[in-house]
């Protein structure tokens, strides 16, 4: 079975998107095809991909509380290639935004299920996260802790010639163990979902998101946002790079 699993997301690097169909893979057996869908360059190369798949999983983010525009060009091109060659496969989605709610994601998911419609494909239904800009921010912080731990650890070798610094290795298992526990919703929906992709079947449109108190959530939100102003943006989307001034 081919299954094409297409980011969505316009970010170059580190995208949410990348992270949740990162995910998604671990739960899909057969041929998997990476797609990166981001200007009509792209159209081409994926639309090729759709000849003989099964199934094509979209992972995007919502903006302005739909598909953002350069998905939707892709969406009316496509259409046009699969009624052309009378194609007919499984259309999954994965979508996530930047509010506590998954169930935020319900218009883009209607969408994509009319869309699926005028298209003449199956859809199998997707999953809604809630949060989704702070999940992203768990793996950076899972990497930080596996650095650390790797630091510590060599520290300890070289000062005590142990290689198992007790006081480290606890601290990086409950800091992965609190990482694991604000995934959880998502990882069982894209569990689920993974195995309707598998047999084909329709899994419905499920919504989660991080495991955190509401109150909590907003406060880290508007720091996070805070902080982002002050870079116009950029913060971790250009990596603090100056932008390049617009001509008049």
């Amino acid at each position: 079975m081919k299954t094409v699993l297409i980011n969505c997301s316009p970010k170059k690097r580190f995208s949410a998107s990348a992270y949740f169909l990162f995910l998604q893979r671990l739960f899909i057996s057969g041929e998997k095809v990476n797609g990166t869908l981001r200007t009509p360059a792209d159209h081409a190369r994926i639309l090729e991909q759709l000849r003989d798949t099964q199934a094509v999983v979209f992972c995007l983010p919502l903006y302005v509380d739909g598909i953002p525009s350069h998905v939707l060009r892709f969406m009316e091109e496509m259409e046009r290639f699969c009624r052309e060659n009378d194609l007919r496969f499984s259309v999954y989605c994965i979508a996530n935004n930047g509010f506590i709610e998954g169930r935020q994601n319900e218009p883009l998911m209607q969408v994509f299920e009319h869309f699926c419609s005028r298209a003449c494909l199956d859809w199998g239904g997707g999953v809604g996260i809630g949060g989704g800009v702070m999940l992203n921010v768990t793996r950076i912080l899972f990497v930080v802790d596996i650095v650390l731990l790797l630091l510590n650890t060599v520290l300890s070798a070289v000062n005590t010639g142990s290689f198992f610094p007790k006081e480290a290795w606890i601290s990086f298992g409950e800091n992965a163990a609190l990482l694991l526990y604000f995934n959880l919703g998502v990882l069982f929906y894209l569990g689920r979902m993974g195995g309707c992709i598998r047999n084909r079947t329709y899994s419905g449109k499920k919504y989660t998101r991080i495991l955190i108190p509401s109150f909590v959530f907003i406060v880290f939100a508007d720091i996070f946002f805070v902080i982002a102003s002050l870079f116009e943006g950029g913060l971790f989307r250009g990596w603090l790079a100056r932008k390049a001034a617009e001509e008049q």
